[in-house]
Order: C-alpha cells, then sequence, then structure tokens
C-alpha cells in the first residue's frame, strides 16, 4: 500500500493491511443516506438473539483517521461485546478518497485533529451526519433513545468528543481512546458522561499535547488533561478525582490508573483510564508486528468491557433530550 501522509492515516492504511475476512451476518446491514448532497454510509451490527420488537442500546463506534466502518469492524472487536452484551453496534463511515481498493476516510471533529485546520475537511458536517444516521437507523430498527452511545479511537475519539457537545439531546455518554478534544471549548446543552483512555507514551497523539513523534500530519493536539479539565467544569462535577490501581495482569510493560471525577449534574462523571506505558492502541486487543510502530497495547484490560460498563451507568435521564 502507498505510504500515507499523516500518522492516523498510517494507523487506518496498516488496518487496512492486514487479512480481514467477515462472516455475512457479521456487517448485517449496510446502510446508504444523501446527506449536503452526498452519500454518506454506515455498517450495522444486531447482536445474537436480536429480537425485532424490542428496543436495543446503541453504541456508535467512529473509525481512526485513514481507515473506514469495514477495517473497525476487525479492528476494535465491538461486534463480540455486542453479542455479548445485547446492544447494537452501528459503524459510521467518514469521508476522504480511495489509495488503491482501500478507503482513507476521516472526520471532522475540529481544527485540532490529523490535518489541522484542512479547508476541504472542515466543511464536512460530521455532526450533522450523525444525526441523520441515528434518524435513519431509526426508520429499520427499534432502538432505544436514552442508550445512544458513541466511542472511537484516535481520530474517531476526536470526533465523539465533538458530539458530546453539540449532540447531547441524542448522545448519552461517550468513550474516547487515544483522542483528546478537537476545539477550544464544549458547550453541552446537559451533562455528558466522559470515558477517556490514553496511553502514556502514545507517539502519535501525545498524552501531554503537541506533536506527536510519529504523526506526519504536524497536528498540535490539545492535551489529554486540557479535554477532562474541560470537560470537568462543562459538567459541574468535583475537580479532585478518585484514584485507584487497576489490576495488572499482565507483564506487558504497562499499568493502568482511573481517576473518576464525579459529583456532576445529573449523575454525570468524567473518568481517565491513564494506561502508563502504552500507546497509541486499543487496550485488550491484539497488535501485528506492522502495528508496532504505534507502541504497546495493554492487555491488563479489555477496552470494550469497560466502555460497555461505563456506557451502562450512564442512559441519558429522562427529559433531558434538548434540540439544538
Amino acid at each position: 500500500m502507498k505510504k500515507i501522509v499523516w500518522l492516523v492515516t498510517l494507523l487506518g492504511a496498516l488496518v487496512g493491511s492486514i487479512k480481514v475476512t467477515l462472516a455475512g451476518e457479521d456487517l448485517d446491514l449496510k446502510r446508504t443516506l444523501n446527506f449536503a448532497s452526498a452519500e454518506r454510509t454506515y455498517l450495522v451490527h444486531r447482536p445474537k438473539g436480536y429480537e425485532a420488537e424490542k428496543r436495543y442500546p446503541v453504541v456508535l463506534v467512529f473509525h481512526g483517521g485513514g481507515s473506514n466502518a469495514k477495517d473497525w469492524v476487525s479492528f476494535c472487536g465491538m461486534n463480540e461485546k455486542a453479542d455479548e452484551a445485547g446492544f447494537i453496534a452501528v459503524y459510521p463511515n467518514g469521508t476522504g478518497k480511495k489509495i488503491e481498493t482501500h478507503e482513507i476516510l476521516g472526520w471532522n471533529g475540529g481544527p485540532r485533529r490529523p490535518g489541522g485546520d484542512n479547508p476541504e475537511q472542515l466543511k464536512v458536517d460530521d455532526v450533522g451526519f450523525t444525526r441523520a444516521l441515528l434518524d435513519d437507523l431509526a426508520k429499520v430498527l427499534k432502538v432505544d433513545e436514552h442508550r445512544v452511545f458513541a466511542c472511537g479511537m484516535s481520530m474517531g475519539g476526536i470526533m465523539v468528543y465533538r458530539l458530546a457537545s453539540e449532540l447531547s439531546d441524542h448522545i448519552a455518554a461517550i468513550a474516547s481512546i487515544a483522542g483528546p478534544i478537537g476545539t477550544e471549548s464544549c458547550d453541552p446543552k446537559r451533562a455528558v458522561p466522559i470515558l477517556h483512555i490514553h496511553g502514556t507514551e502514545d507517539p502519535a497523539v501525545p498524552f501531554g499535547g503537541g506533536k506527536g513523534p510519529i504523526d506526519t500530519s504536524g497536528a498540535d493536539y490539545l492535551s489529554v488533561d486540557y479535554s477532562i479539565r474541560a470537560w470537568v467544569k462543562a459538567n459541574g462535577c468535583e475537580t479532585t478525582p478518585k484514584i485507584e490501581n487497576l489490576p495488572d495482569r499482565e507483564e506487558d510493560g504497562t499499568t493502568a490508573i482511573r481517576k473518576t471525577y464525579g459529583g456532576g449534574r445529573d449523575g454525570s462523571e468524567v473518568v481517565l483510564i491513564e494506561v502508563t506505558g502504552g500507546g497509541h492502541t486499543w487496550p485488550g486487543r491484539e497488535f501485528g508486528p506492522e502495528l508496532k510502530v504505534l507502541g504497546k497495547s495493554s492487555k491488563d484490560f479489555s477496552a470494550n468491557d469497560l466502555i460497555w460498563e461505563f456506557f451502562q451507568k450512564h442512559p441519558k435521564p429522562e427529559g433531558k433530550s434538548v434540540e439544538r
């Protein structure tokens, strides 16, 4: 595959270079909708034992930059968690281009993201697309509107932070892996619980902010601390966290600390899982040698397990839908 310009595109390209075999039932549905004069698509996985008359929680899974929805089905393993826990997993596709046969797609999560102030990317209304996607999904499946969640990694994590700020009428809670906020501020119309997982040795999107050593896009990222503090303030949480060590189950060169900022409005909280020694990775997922450049992936915990555990705690409170 051709060499890609951005680092996060490199991640997507590398993921795309791994041979992936998907059974037909893994994808279930591919939906196409016209939004803002463009054709947009997303994939849907219905959990095993799906019952057509039952309302289900939804987890939106936003791929990293330079990747696409199909790649992410295999990369993050969320379908397996959906089958186990009983939720609908939805994989939106960003916008971009094809290089050879691989779709190189990204998100407009704000100017502080890979590609920076790329004018073409900044024109894309991915918040509006997500709203349209949820409207379209509700036409074909029964959705529990109080349990619609969003997670993503890297550029996808940056995107879900923007959704928390600008689509809080639909999104109950978010989880970001290796993706800080891409805007200088956040302005949610209701408190949105936040889970952030980030490696301290991330070579692409540095834990402390600034430019990543292997990110050739030149993006100047906001720090994890900036992101957490912004949302602690927005949600009205306590400014001093409860700190606990997660079990160190594997000798993989990583450990993890959970910092919980509780006491927010409507039961909201902001939780940071700080992965000491962790890289630009999805904890709990095995990476091949072709992704070694991204650093260590912790085996001490499953990001998917922690994400779903967090989401279960935080449905959208009754009466908190707000039209923007």
